[in-house]
């Protein structure tokens, strides 16, 4: 099992950076990728974005590539999710998940493909 813990939400205004922290622990060894996603209300959970546990690639939903970045502290066991420029509409409860799968990254975008979710952490950005 994964434990995963969300941390760094918060109330911020458009324009204004924010970084979340996921921190991973128990079988930490066994996870191959670890992703952050997001749900509006009202709205589906969305994919933000991915990154490999060894930290050599990464992925970004098109309406974050080039505003956010993720990235695994040196050999630590959290990943970080730095957000400038931040919009209203990036308002949203963010979580992280983990999967321990070698899942490809035609389907890294899916929910399906993590097991291990972490309970979340609320950021809101306003205009």
């Amino acid at each position: 099992q994964v434990q995963l813990v969300e941390s760094g939400g918060g109330l911020v205004q458009a324009g204004d950076s924010l970084r979340l922290s996921c921190a991973a622990s128990g079988r930490t060894f066994s996870i191959n990728t670890i992703a952050w996603y997001r749900q509006a209300p009202g709205k589906e959970r969305a994919f933000v974005a991915a990154i490999r546990w060894s930290g050599t690639s990464t992925f970004y939903a098109g309406s974050v590539k080039g505003r956010f970045t993720i990235f695994r502290e040196n050999a630590a066991n959290t990943i970080n999710l730095q957000m400038n420029s931040l919009k209203p509409e990036d308002t949203a409860v963010y979580y992280c998940a983990a999967t321990s799968a070698a899942i490809r990254e035609s389907t890294i975008r899916s929910t399906s493909e993590y097991d291990f979710w972490g309970q979340g952490t609320q950021v809101t950005v306003s205009s």
